[in-house]
């Protein structure tokens, strides 16, 4: 079955070259000019990834980024974010809203189709169908759910598969290169200060719990998930 692409972007002629490109590689494709339009597609059928433009009419990208991690149905449908805004700040904003990528104008279409099936490609690890526990906290693979004590942990995708690799390797220390190269792949660019963004978020999302403690940094080296000092 095709993978669907929703593209919500608000110049026409680069909506089209972006379409155009993705349907030629096997994507099947929807498009939307505004948030509003990008919801009402979204309404009629969930895509596997979304292509967003930052500088949409009305509502901005960001804010339908946000719509989008906050509605049940796209919670952890991967959004790559296309903007002109290359200042790393600019991109740090992207990665806290919930962006799974980031590209900047004007791009490359052959680039923009390798990122797309890059995002595509991430799976959780090797384990997938499985369960992990650590601490009474229960990530269920499959299901892409984390529940503690029988309660759900909301997080989104970037965050779970963070989780999941630290419960899958407890008590060790990984770099921020380590943890960018085993969450993002090969050839995608990502400032590390990126990760400090996500880990700020599996904690805000751990801590309702009492379990944000599990999080640790270790000055100089990364970071590591024990229950070692929590």
């Amino acid at each position: 079955m095709q993978a669907g692409i929703l593209v919500v972007e608000d110049e026409l002629p680069i909506q089209e070259l972006v379409a155009t490109n993705l349907e030629k590689s096997g994507f099947s494709v929807m498009c939307a000019s505004d948030a509003d339009e990008a919801m009402a597609a979204v309404a009629q059928r969930t895509p596997d990834l979304v292509v967003l433009d930052w500088g949409l009419p009305g509502a901005s990208g960001i804010d339908l980024a946000k719509r989008l991690r906050g509605d049940v149905r796209t919670r952890y449908v991967p959004i790559i974010m296309l903007t002109a805004r290359s200042d790393e700040d600019d991109r740090l904003v992207a990665f806290e809203t919930g962006a799974d990528d980031y590209i900047t104008k004007p791009f490359s279409l052959r680039e923009l189709t390798a990122r797309v099936h890059a995002v595509l490609r991430r799976q959780p690890p090797s384990e997938n169908g499985t369960v992990v526990e650590f601490q009474g906290i229960t990530l269920t693979v499959s299901g892409q759910r984390v529940t503690f004590e029988g309660r759900d942990v909301d997080m989104g995708l970037t965050e779970f598969r963070l989780l999941h690799f630290f419960m899958s390797r407890p008590d060790r220390v990984y770099s921020r290169h380590q943890i960018i190269h085993y969450i993002w792949g090969d050839g995608v660019e990502i400032e590390e200060r990126t990760i400090d963004v996500h880990i700020r978020r599996l904690r805000l999302a751990l801590e309702p719990f009492g379990l944000d403690r599990f999080v640790q940094t270790v000055r100089g080296s990364g970071y590591r998930f024990s229950h070692i000092g929590a």
